[in-house]
């Protein structure tokens, strides 16, 4: 997994984690047990009675074992969103 996290370094990405949170910011560094750090991060908060929070974390580091997904956004379209009017049922964690 690492070759393929080398191409998203310095780029936009959104991650999911074990827990069910989203977290988007700038992929800085991971190490080889993919523990990532992100710079100018935030948390996107899902509801389904008000639209996206965005909780700023800043600088974060995310464990590798706490890791779902991870996938690079598209900055255009991410942008024209209007998070405040998407409403969807937050992540439940992942069951082993």
């Amino acid at each position: 997994m690492s070759t393929a996290l080398e191409s998203y370094i310095n780029r936009t990405v959104a991650i999911v984690t074990s827990d069910g949170r989203m977290i988007v910011g700038t992929l800085k560094g991971f190490d080889q047990t993919i523990n990532l750090i992100l710079d100018e991060s935030h948390e996107r908060v899902f509801s389904s009675s008000q639209g996206v929070e965005q909780v700023v974390l800043g600088l974060y580091i995310v464990r590798g074992d706490n890791v779902a997904v991870i996938g690079e956004i598209d900055e255009d379209p991410d942008s024209s969103l209007d998070l405040g009017n998407i409403r969807a049922e937050p992540l439940n964690s992942i069951v082993h």
